[in-house]
């Protein structure tokens, strides 16, 4: 998804340059994905999104150390692998979706006794945005997501059990319809504003992401507009009554007093996941303005 950010980060693929194929990755490698020792730390930011995750050097450990509770990673389904980049010329084969997010995140749940942060246990969401063919990439992630499901949360006949890992899916709107066939299922359907009031409960749908462009012209300059903020108020009362969770995508993210005014007002209303690409500097803002308060 496109966001209105200063520019684009280059792409760093040393984490797990020597995963291609079958071949085990090396001590260093290893180090730096395993979990820190399972103590309670600060309290994650269950609002803070990570949008477009792996383009930082370490992809979901640099947001799990600034306390993030959801991450965005864009998949390609290639020869049969579900390799993470956002565009295709950005593909290595060592970048897969398991190498960068299943796997770290497996290794941290079983360290911290079922939980991705020690002491912690609402779910970290993992956001999986699909580039190309999209119901035969989700089919195949589906097929994947098997070898993880004591993580993840799943729903059965529209049961949803929670587990340390929610995956939604995001990205190109033909997975909807492989989804809503199944009836066990360990993901879940990232809908969008005209959702609302629909037929899909939030058992298959709970979040609900919006472009900020548009549905809003304010860009955090001057104040708000009032009737922007009601309707802003309007759609995450909405959504919260059918209990889903709201996320708005390229809203300002570059440093400076209009951000905050466009985060703020977000916290405000009670969305429930601020977008960014600059980790600590919405670690500092939530932080900084009581970022855990509903």
């Amino acid at each position: 998804m496109a966001l209105v950010r200063p520019s684009r980060r280059t792409l760093v693929t040393s984490f797990a340059t020597a995963l291609a194929g079958t071949a085990a990755a090396p001590a260093t490698a290893r180090a730096a994905a395993a979990p820190a020792p399972a103590r309670r730390g600060p309290a994650p930011l269950r609002r803070a999104h990570a949008h477009n995750d792996y383009e930082h050097p370490r992809p979901l450990l640099d947001a799990l150390d600034h306390r993030f509770t959801s991450v965005e990673a864009d998949i390609w389904l290639v020869d049969g692998q579900l390799l993470v980049g956002h565009d295709a010329e950005d593909l290595t084969p060592e970048r897969t979706l398991e190498t960068l997010y299943f796997d770290p995140l497996m290794r941290r749940v079983r360290a911290h006794h079922g939980a991705v942060y020690p002491g912690h246990h609402r779910p970290v969401q993992l956001l999986v945005d699909l580039k190309n063919t999209g119901e035969a990439s989700y089919l195949e992630l589906h097929r994947r997501l098997r070898r993880y499901r004591r993580m993840m949360s799943v729903a059965v006949d529209g049961r949803v059990r929670p587990g340390a890992v929610t995956a939604v899916i995001s990205g190109d709107r033909a997975a909807r319809g492989p989804l809503e066939a199944q009836r066990l299922r360990y993901a879940f359907y990232d809908g969008r504003l005209d959702d609302l009031g629909g037929g899909s409960p939030a058992s298959f749908a709970p979040l609900i992401s919006g472009n900020w462009t548009q549905s809003f012209g304010w860009r955090g300059e001057g104040p708000m507009p009032a009737a922007e903020r009601g309707r802003l108020h309007e759609i995450v009362t909405a959504a919260h009554g059918e209990g889903r969770r709201v996320r708005f995508w390229a809203t300002p993210d570059t440093p400076g007093p209009a951000r905050d005014a466009v985060w703020s007002e977000l916290l405000t209303a009670g969305a429930d996941h601020i977008n960014t690409d600059d980790l600590a500097g919405l670690e500092a803002f939530l932080d900084r303005h009581g970022g855990q308060r509903r």
